[in-house]
């Protein structure tokens, strides 16, 4: 895949005036954001519990109906402007990916629409686009999804359908399943959606509810990027999903109720985990364990009880680096670090692993020299500078007024 180039983020009136530039027609705006999950990792496929905030990082798309049958979509991030029919752009690209060929930027907007038409949505007038987005890429912060989410709504906003948050969330989540072809859950698209300014959200992953984690006001998400990404992540994590799968099999043998690990209990894996690999048997007991802590979080935020949220985080990430086997060396220097900062009530991996970033729960009055020692911190041990991102919690995926 192409990379992107060292171009600012431009403002929303900038992004607005680019695409008359480009379209000789005025664009409505829409912007979905980023997430990072502050605990609840590699829960989500087994139907189980996360607690993901939607960042003030977001991806950003401007969008004006044509009659032409064409889809002409500008990348910002990428400088590059597509021009296809939307045959072209939906149904011969999506054999392309089938075949394991080229994988392009374009591929999130186009599943996208790809997955909107088939839902029913009217897309054969064709659209121009214009995206722009601040979400890092390759850090584990969900840049895919929240340009599948800002494309979905701002499609969505040329029609006279609404559809529930919930369900653009699913469509977006099937673009990147079958569309793309990354096996992700639900998580990263349903965050996005249905974000809310200083919450992180509790998702039930197997009935799509939420609940709403409210953040102490004295309280940042710091995110530190290790800019690293290891090459085994893609194929460890697929790794990782058939052993969680495999696991379930066993179990269900015994017990026909449990549908996925979110079903099982440390009591069946002390019972039947002989039966399974040791790999497998760690694998089980991290996401058993893993929903567990998701649930505790969520009502130590209730009671803003920072000290106990910031133990289960410290727990959260022994059981990935340990049972997950989903850390490295990079992330486990960046979460000591942050263990030794003033201020830092917890740290963990977040993301799928093997790499990018630790999400930081820090007081408020602290960020500053927090962020200082961790970059110097970093750089000493690794001869590696972190980029560090400073967030709060933010809304999901809106229309933008300028």
């Amino acid at each position: 895949m192409m990379k992107p180039k060292k171009v600012p983020m431009p403002t929303h009136a900038e992004i607005a005036a680019l695409h008359l530039a480009t379209f000789n027609v005025p664009g409505a705006l829409y912007a979905a954001p980023g997430r990072v999950n502050l605990i609840g990792e590699h829960t989500d496929y087994s139907d189980g519990f996360v607690m993901p905030a939607a960042i003030d990082f977001a991806a950003v798309v401007a969008i004006s109906p044509r009659t032409d049958g064409r889809i002409v979509a500008n990348s910002v991030n990428y400088e590059e402007l597509l021009d296809k029919t939307v045959h072209e752009f939906l149904d011969d690209d999506f054999a392309s990916l089938r075949a394991g060929r080229k994988v392009h930027w374009s591929d999130y907007p186009a599943g996208v629409i790809w997955a909107l038409r088939e839902h029913g949505v009217p897309v054969d007038n064709g659209f121009s686009l214009t995206i722009a987005g601040n979400v890092p890429l390759n850090a584990g912060l969900s840049s895919s999804g929240s340009v599948e989410v800002a494309t979905a709504i701002a499609v969505l906003g040329t029609t006279s359908l609404d559809l529930p948050p919930t369900k653009i969330a699913l469509l977006c989540q099937r673009a990147e399943n079958a569309f793309v072809g990354a096996n992700c859950g639900i998580m990263d698209q349903f965050v996005s959606c249905c974000g809310q300014q200083d919450n992180a959200v509790m998702i039930d992953c197997r009935w799509l509810e939420f609940q709403l984690a409210p953040i102490p006001p004295n309280v940042r998400i710091v995110i530190c990027n290790s800019m690293v990404r290891h090459s085994i992540a893609r194929g460890e994590f697929n790794s990782r999903r058939a052993e969680i799968e495999h696991g379930a099999d066993i179990l269900r043998k015994h017990r026909p109720e449990i549908m996925a690990l979110r079903d099982a209990t440390l009591a069946d894996l002390n019972k039947w985990g002989s039966e399974m690999p040791p790999n497998v048997l760690k694998r089980c007991r991290h996401v058993i364990t893993e929903n567990a802590r998701v649930l505790a979080a969520a009502d130590a935020f209730r009671v803003s009880n920072l000290t106990h949220f910031g133990e289960l985080m410290r727990q959260a990430h022994i059981s990935l680096r340990d049972d997950f086997e989903a850390s490295c060396k990079e992330i486990d220097i960046l979460v000591a670090l942050a263990g030794k900062q003033p201020g830092c009530f917890g740290a963990r991996l977040t993301g799928g692993g093997f790499g990018g970033c630790t999400v930081n729960l820090v007081a408020a009055a602290n960020v500053a020299a927090f962020t200082e020692a961790m970059r110097a911190g970093y750089q000493e041990a690794t001869g590696i500078t972190p980029e560090i991102y400073t967030s709060r919690a933010s809304n999901g995926a809106h229309a933008i007024t300028l």
